[in-house]
């Protein structure tokens, strides 16, 4: 039995382009979408990669716990500031919300 490699056979540069950025870091992809006249930046998080983080989603106002598959969503031409992380659901249906949010019982305001 050969030992194990830890770098793919033939790897002369050492590290990643801005290209591989956009799909393979945060274990998802990313597109561009269309949302109210304005076009948006989407990334997939894979909840390996939202390991220790916690983010409320502007779709329900519900906590994205740590871990779980999310959607990052921000306006082409914004800042790093206005990301928001949506669940995948509520992203999906975004224009089928009320523009009222209603709150659960126990949800804290903020």
């Amino acid at each position: 039995m050969s030992p194990r490699r830890n770098r793919p056979k033939g790897a002369g540069s050492s590290g990643r382009s801005a290209e591989d950025d956009r799909s393979g870091r945060y274990g998802g992809w990313q597109s561009t979408e269309t949302w109210q006249d304005e076009e948006w930046n989407v990334r997939h998080v894979a909840g390996a990669s939202a390991r220790g983080k916690a983010y409320r989603c502007p779709g329900c106002d519900q906590l994205i716990p740590d871990g779980v598959p999310h959607v990052v969503a921000w306006p082409e031409h914004a800042g790093v500031d206005d990301r928001r992380h949506w669940h995948k659901a509520c992203w999906n249906a975004k224009d089928r919300r009320t523009t009222r949010v209603r709150r659960s019982r126990d949800a804290p305001r903020f």
